[in-house]
């Protein structure tokens, strides 16, 4: 991990300084201070990565990030993680590099005096990624930090046994919480949890907390959706896409049902109830037809839904856009005028006058 700068004040010196417009005495003093670092950082030209990596354009560049040269873990974490060498960084790495990055592999024990952290800054600031001198103005501009934010930064320093990255906040989740959120099931069975479930159990609780919204048997009260039936309807004017005739996966439905139901109390369903539930929604579409039917972690993937094989892989590489690359069309691009062809087929998804008296039981098309 990294520590919040030591010395805000010396970052909004560097920042003020070197972005502001760094006078040519600081880059040349900032030279003079590189010779303690040419042991083994190279920069120019010529420049090739030593004990430690070239540093040619290293303002504004990631950590970790020079190809060719075997950083620590530490550091790679960190580059990895989001840091940047902004000026801000590099003064606080420079100033005290093992204490601002644990872990590192850097032997150089920090520059003590803050006038030289802030001109090697500048001397570094005045190479571009080629090692010639950059163009003036390249530099990413930051704002500079006055007294008040110091103090609130200082406040604001996480403690040392935080793990908190770019602005020291927050805390590396652990194994436990990522687990309680890491929930979601794969077609081939990956993610799914211990458990089990009969049809029978699954009806007494779909009774009990999905048919007030999903009807008795999946048909649907009002607008909510309907989750059996529809089979051979997908051709029609007006297909019933449920979990019988449209998906394409259990596993999508064992996801869902486990994430986002029932409606106003999701997550509150065990892992036996959820297969139970699930197992009641195949015998509801006529996918098993046995009440002792038992849905658990071991068959799961051995129950296919009858619309899998009409779903295929994305396959837009092949139209003829995407194939020959062409640019689309953006004017004229058929002649005449423009007239509507077809008009949408449902159009009172929200009732006028609010009730349920004339509400629609089909959904938008």
């Amino acid at each position: 991990m990294w520590k919040s700068p030591k010395s805000i004040l010396l970052a909004g010196t560097v920042i003020a300084g070197v972005i502001g417009g760094a006078q040519a005495q600081d880059i040349a003093a900032g030279e003079t201070v590189f010779a303690k670092c040419k042991a083994c950082h190279m920069v120019g030209e010529d420049a090739k990565n030593r004990v430690g990596p070239v540093l040619n354009g290293i303002v504004g560049r990631a950590v970790g990030s020079v190809e060719g040269f075997k950083y620590s873990p530490a550091m790679t974490r960190a580059g990895a993680d989001g840091l940047v060498w902004d000026e801000a960084s590099l003064a606080s790495y420079l100033h005290d590099p093992k204490g601002y990055l644990k872990g590192n592999k850097m032997a150089f024990a920090g520059l003590k005096k803050d006038e030289d952290v802030v001109n090697v800054i500048a001397y570094l600031a005045s190479l571009d990624a080629d090692g010639k001198a950059a163009v003036p103005g390249k530099q990413s501009a930051a704002p500079a930090i006055d007294a008040t934010q110091t103090a609130t930064a200082e406040v604001a320093a996480p403690s040392a046994g935080t793990t908190g990255r770019l602005l020291g906040l927050g805390r590396t989740a652990t194994p436990e919480e990522i687990a309680a959120w890491d929930t979601d099931v794969r077609p081939d069975g990956v993610g799914l949890p211990e458990g089990s479930g009969t049809v029978a159990h699954g009806m007494e609780i779909y009774d009990e907390r999905c048919a007030t919204c999903h009807g008795d048997f999946g048909e649907a009260v009002g607008r909510w959706p309907v989750l059996a039936g529809g089979q051979g309807t997908l051709q029609a004017e007006r297909p019933e896409k449920t979990i019988g005739s449209y998906w394409p996966y259990l596993s999508t439905v064992f996801d869902y049902v486990h994430r986002a139901m029932p409606f106003g109390d999701a997550r509150s369903l065990g892992n036996d109830d959820v297969y139970a539930l699930t197992a009641y929604l195949l015998y509801l579409n006529d996918i098993v037809d046995d009440e002792e039917f038992e849905l658990s972690k071991d068959n799961f993937t051995s129950i296919r839904l009858p619309n899998e094989e009409n779903f295929f892989d994305d396959d837009r590489e092949q139209e003829p856009f995407y194939a020959d690359r062409s640019e689309p069309c953006m004017t004229d691009c058929k002649p005449g005028a423009a007239a509507i062809t077809m008009h949408a087929a449902v159009l009172d998804v929200t009732p006028e006058d609010g009730g349920e008296e004339n509400a629609s039981g089909g959904g938008i098309d």
